[in-house]
């Protein structure tokens, strides 16, 4: 035992002496993908089907989540639900799918592209889909509703908002009381469009006006086509971008039922004619780039101690144009 002791004194005093003092530290990939999570499942031996509960959550956006002081998940909301759909379409075991959506709604392009993609899993699988619809499904979450082959909300969901806003802001008048001035060079009288700098005048307001109705009718085509029961007469006083409670929307055709998660799942379940199902959900760690959609580089922010949310076309790079309820 004396002699044990000694050897080790002898290697420790070489390994603190001798060596080059530190930790090294080799970066090991995340795995890639998603995690499969069964959260509910039918009683009995050998229940192969499932159900694929899909969430959707927060302002929809292609860029990934920041908050004002640099803290936020890094996650790109089009790139994950993309990923999301793609599992489900792959797996045969799933034979529904039901998209929650607690969403004010996002940018118009967000939307269109989540919208895209949904009615794209559609079509290329043939698998029901069913909308679940929580605290709120407004504007682009409306719009992300009607891809789907039925839509239920909760008794306190809130929703509608069916319209477009493009938001600017303009700090002449303040510039001009503290003597600054800001002058554009410019190759066209319009290049210079919805600047802060300036107040908005009227040839530009007709022209970003034409692009927000523009916008505003791919909007009722979407409901329309979603809504096959609704027509463009129906549709008109609905679309002023009021919002609903449950109760209204169901009355004015925007939804087909009132429920909750659970009554989505047996909805689903018997739109794809299967009785015994495990209900999944999907998740998976930060890091990995799986589709064009994501933008996340794999440099985690610290969190900020005070997060200052502000709405989203003060958070974004520049104006953009918004399928979003933003009171």
């Amino acid at each position: 035992m004396k002699y044990c002791a000694i050897i080790i004194l002898i290697m420790t005093f070489f390994l603190a002496g001798c060596a080059p003092q530190g930790v090294v530290i080799r970066p090991a990939p995340a795995p890639d993908g998603l995690k499969e999570t069964v959260i509910a499942a039918d009683e009995g031996w050998f229940v192969w089907d499932k159900i694929a509960v899909i969430d959707v959550d927060g302002v929809m956006t292609n860029a990934a989540e920041t908050g004002l002081l640099g803290g936020g998940t890094g996650e790109n909301p089009v790139s994950l639900f993309v990923e999301k759909l793609s599992r489900a379409a792959g797996d045969k075991r799933v034979k529904a799918v039901v998209l929650r959506i607690n969403s004010p709604g996002g940018t118009v392009a967000a939307s269109d592209a989540m919208h895209h993609a949904l009615r794209e899993f559609r079509r290329t699988t043939g698998k029901p889909v069913v909308a679940c619809m929580l605290d709120m499904a407004a504007s682009g979450g409306y719009y992300l509703a009607c891809g789907c082959n039925g839509i239920m909300a909760q008794p306190s969901t809130v929703t509608g908002s069916i319209g477009v806003i493009f938001q600017t802001i303009s700090f002449e008048g303040t510039m001009g009381k503290i003597g600054m001035k800001a002058t554009a060079v410019k190759s066209g009288e319009l290049k210079d469009i919805a600047s802060p700098l300036k107040d908005l005048s009227p040839a530009e307001y007709r022209v970003l006006h034409g692009v927000v109705m523009g916008f505003f009718k791919q909007f009722t085509d979407v409901v329309l086509d979603g809504r096959p029961n609704l027509t463009a007469e129906a549709l008109e006083p609905l679309a002023d971008g009021r919002v609903f409670t449950a109760q209204a929307a169901l009355e004015a055709g925007l939804i087909d039922r009132i429920g909750y998660p659970d009554e989505a799942t047996a909805w689903a379940k018997k739109l794809a004619g299967t009785d015994r199902v495990k209900v999944v959900m999907y998740h998976r760690p930060m890091g990995y780039a799986p589709n064009y959609y994501a933008a996340w580089d794999g440099s985690a922010k610290t969190g900020a101690l005070l997060n200052i949310e502000l709405p989203q076309w003060l958070q974004s790079s520049g104006p953009q144009f918004l399928y979003l309820w933003q009171p």
